[in-house]
């Protein structure tokens, strides 16, 4: 699976920087070891960034760089075209800048714990949809 580009669901990226976990390290060397490629754009990139600022979180703004220099140095930006791709209708709008990333991407897969974007696997023009274990079974499988 070298180099294949991948849409990381702003959650999945908050699990793999935030929270162990077995699915979270593989995913992590998998970005590090150049086995598949993070794509961004400039919608998912600044929900990243609004994410990590959540007082949930409770991380500083130091915190937050570094963070953000563990995971965007390995991403390719990704420009969505206006009028953006069509994607498959969905029920929450936030999720929309996912899908348009992975069509405008020519994303492998789209890795999310959103149900939403879930029950959109198997949506004629999109990528397979799926979960940190199933992408860590399927795609990372070594």
């Amino acid at each position: 699976m070298t180099s294949s580009r991948v849409v990381l669901d702003t959650n999945v990226v908050l699990s793999v920087l935030l929270f162990a976990g077995d699915s979270a390290e593989r995913i992590r060397h998998g970005w590090q070891a150049q086995r598949f490629v993070p794509l961004a754009s400039n919608a998912t990139a600044q929900e990243l960034i609004l994410a990590l600022g959540y007082p949930k979180f409770g991380l500083t703004a130091a915190e937050r760089e570094d963070l953000l220099a563990d995971y965007l140095p390995w991403v390719q930006a990704v420009r969505i075209p206006e009028p953006p791709p069509a994607v498959p209708r969905c029920r929450d709008p936030a999720d929309v800048p996912f899908l348009q990333l992975a069509v405008a991407g020519r994303a492998r897969a789209l890795v999310s714990g959103d149900r939403d974007l879930l029950a959109l696997n198997g949506s004629p023009g999109l990528c397979p949809v799926m979960g940190m274990a199933e992408f860590v079974d399927r795609l990372l499988a070594i």
